[in-house]
């Protein structure tokens, strides 16, 4: 798998994300090039792959407006550097965000972070509870070298236990071509109540062809 393997090289990974999607240097590229060309550089020579972040749903969060009894919730997901935010639910504990965002990785190692936040006007946002992923058992299972199963074939499947902040089993389900998904439900930290509903996806990174004279 590509992600073992960094690629060498600012102009070789520059020219696979380049030829990967234009729409993602658009989405994503502002966010890492804000950083200045340290961090262009670092992000570029480093970059591995990218992971697909579907924000689906929280479930019963916590109340943080006391006088309507609900709150506006929207989530931030970080890795190292990155931070990609979902939009804002008003008045919903029980937020349908449907939303996907897409984080590049270059250390596998480092955990997703996960934090959920109620939307003030006159205050800083509320926080409403945290949790956090590590996505090295998913990779582990793309290395399996799996083809022709019927899709929907659950290839993992992980119990929530004090090493990570799973409220249910999450699976890691094929789904056709090569690909699979994990979903998963996280139960937020340091909060009274609040789940979080994600389905996480791979995306590897075309091999870089040489410049045509």
């Amino acid at each position: 798998m590509p992600w073992r393997q960094p690629l060498i090289g600012i102009s070789r990974a520059f020219f696979a994300v380049n030829r990967f999607s234009r729409g993602f240097i658009r989405r994503i590229g502002k966010r890492i090039l804000d950083g200045g060309d340290k961090m262009e550089h670092l992000v570029m020579e480093n970059l591995i792959g990218l992971l697909k972040i579907r924000v689906r749903r929280g479930i019963n969060l916590a109340v943080r407006d006391a006088v309507s009894v609900t709150s506006d919730p929207y989530v931030v997901v970080s890795v190292g550097c990155q931070k990609l935010k979902t939009r804002v639910i008003k008045n919903d504990c029980n937020p349908y965000w449907n939303d996907e965002l897409t984080l590049t990785i270059t250390d596998p190692s480092l955990p997703i972070k996960l934090t959920v936040y109620d939307k003030d006007t006159l205050t800083d946002d509320d926080k409403m509870g945290r949790a956090e992923f590590d996505i090295r058992p998913y990779l582990d299972c793309l290395q399996m070298g799996l083809e022709k199963l019927p899709i929907g074939t659950a290839v993992k499947k992980i119990q929530p236990d004090k090493s990570n902040h799973f409220a249910d089993e999450s699976k890691v389900v094929w789904i056709g071509d090569g690909k699979m998904v994990q979903d998963m439900v996280l139960r937020l930290q340091n909060v009274e109540s609040g789940l979080v509903e994600i389905q996480i996806e791979w995306v590897d990174l075309p091999e870089p062809k040489p410049f045509e004279s």
